[in-house]
Parts: structure tokens; sequence; C-alpha cells
């Protein structure tokens, strides 16, 4: 047997054996999986983000579990099984990509994006932002609809273009403040963000794995700052700023 496939079903057999005869396990449902699942993405983003490819792997393998459960408790409800899970996404993956099981030619990754979208209004999806979870957080919200427009046409063509948005939109923030309009601040912040994430995108950044990046290096650099001031005998809240930003300084060496 390949080797890949003997491992899936250890893993399986495995699912089938907790499933019955350990306690927890048997308690679990699909809503009790969901918070833990959200949990253990968050566990991968981070690994990803500090390029630990041990704890990538390890992660990747909490995530195949759930899924593996999420089958299992759908095939004890008779809805469906890891079969029918496998088999959907395999069909699905060869009808949105007619450029390799078709005769469709495509010219970049551009194309295929532009295809999928218009493959996917054609399943019957009534708009192409359908397929935007409203769950997930707002920033990786922001480019995922920017993203599925692009699909369809409804774009900026350069990144000048983007830019000057971003340009405008600092200056309608400006307005507001100076005005001490609260509710159209926040209103034209919100804007300045969605032209910020639009302009990452069109420079190839994307802006929540860079303010991820820029909390963790923040949270490195705070701590430096916190055990230094600790190796004089200082408390924070003892120093002035500008005490601090000594050891700040430092801090962006180890950066």
């Amino acid at each position: 047997m390949d080797k890949r496939l003997e491992a899936f079903k250890r893993l399986l057999d495995i699912m089938d054996e907790l499933r019955a005869g350990c306690p927890w396990d048997k308690e679990q449902t699909l809503e009790s999986l969901r918070h833990l699942t959200i949990e253990e993405t968050y566990e991968l983003s981070e690994a990803i983000l500090n390029n630990d490819l041990e704890e990538i792997k390890e992660e990747v393998g909490d995530i195949m579990l759930h899924l593996v459960f999420y089958a299992k408790i759908g095939s004890e409800k008779g809805a469906f099984n890891i079969t029918d899970v496998l088999n959907k996404i395999c069909e699905k993956l060869i009808y949105r990509h007619p450029h390799i099981y078709g005769d469709v030619k495509v010219l970049n990754a551009k194309e295929v994006k532009e295809n999928w979208e218009n493959l996917k209004l054609k399943e019957g999806k009534k708009s192409v932002l359908e397929g935007v979870p409203k769950s997930i957080p707002p920033l990786v919200k922001a480019f995922r609809i920017q993203e599925k427009v692009r699909g369809v046409g409804f774009d900026w063509e350069r990144p000048e273009q983007v830019w000057e948005k971003v340009e405008e939109e600092i200056e309608e923030m400006k307005s507001e403040i100076n005005k001490g309009n609260l509710k159209k601040t926040e209103e034209e912040f919100g804007d300045l963000i969605f032209a910020l994430v639009n302009y990452g995108r069109f420079i190839g950044v994307n802006a929540d794995d860079a303010l991820e990046k820029t909390n963790l290096k923040f949270i490195k650099r705070f701590k430096y700052l916190e055990n230094e001031a600790d190796k004089i005998g200082k408390h924070l809240k003892d120093m002035n700023l500008a005490e601090m930003d000594v050891f700040w300084e430092e801090a962006k060496k180890f950066d």
C-alpha cells in the first residue's frame, strides 16, 4: 500500500477507536469541536509566520485530526463520511481547473482566479462575495473581498491608483477628526484601512500577515525592554519614556 494511504488509514482507524473507547472523544460534537479547530488554525498560522517547519508539521496534523473527526461525526449522523468529503473536494477541484482537466487555456494565475470565480457563479451562487465567511477576522475579510471582486474584473489597474485612494482616505479622515465627528471619523478610519489592505494586495503584501508580524516584533522588543529594566532593578512604571527608549533601540538590534 502507498505509504500516504497507509498513514491516512491509520489515522482513520485511530479515530474509530477513540470515538468508541475514549470518554472525551465520545462526547465531542460538531459544535464542541468548532472553537478548538479555530484555535488550531491560529496555532498553524503562528507557526507559519515563525517559519517553524517542525511546528507547522505538527499543527497540520492537529487540523487533519479535526477534519477526520468532523467526517466521523458526519458518518454517525448518516449525513456524510470521509469518502464523501474527499470525493466532493476532488470533483470540485477538477471542475474548477478546466485548464488542467479540460481544454481551457490560461496565461497566468490571474486568469485562473478569474475562471474560478466565474465557475462559482455558474454553480448557482448569486454573488461572488457569498464565498466570504462572515465570521473571519476583518483584515482577512477585506483582503478576501478584494480578491473576490478582482476575479470578475472589479479592480484598479495600477498600484499608483490605489495609493491615491489611500491618500484621499487620509485627508477625509483628517477632515472628520477636525470636525470632532467621532462616528464619521470611525467610518473614514475603516475606509482608510480597507484602502491600505487593497494597496498591500497590489504590492504583494498581505495586510493580516504584515500586522501580525509587527505584533510579534513589538512583543519581542517589549519583553526585551522588561527584562533589561528588571536587570537594573527598575519597574517600567517608574521609568520615563527616554529611559525606556534606550532599551527599545537596543531591542531593534535583535530583530
